[in-house]
């Protein structure tokens, strides 16, 4: 993927695709962080607590929910009792 360094105001940015930004949950004021690595410039997302909607809560919820069920099934057959 390729981009142009482009003027804005006296100083100078780039742009990042749109896919990029949706595929990172990108949003205007998000941060990223910046590396100066031998290979070149290593961009990567500064992650902070995010809000959730409320859609997003519930699937969350639903799917540790989910999680625990599995866990305590496995609890159900390992005490089934079969010597260690």
């Amino acid at each position: 993927m390729k981009t142009k360094v482009i003027r804005i105001g006296n100083s100078r940015g780039i742009r990042l695709p749109a896919a990029l930004l949706e595929a990172y949950e990108l949003h205007d004021g998000d941060e990223l962080n910046i590396d100066r690595r031998r290979e070149g410039i290593l961009l990567s997302v500064s992650r902070r607590e995010r809000t959730l909607s409320y859609e997003q809560s519930y699937r969350e919820m639903c799917a540790e929910a989910a999680e625990r069920s599995e866990w305590d099934a496995w609890d159900s057959t390992a005490g089934d009792g079969l010597a260690d």
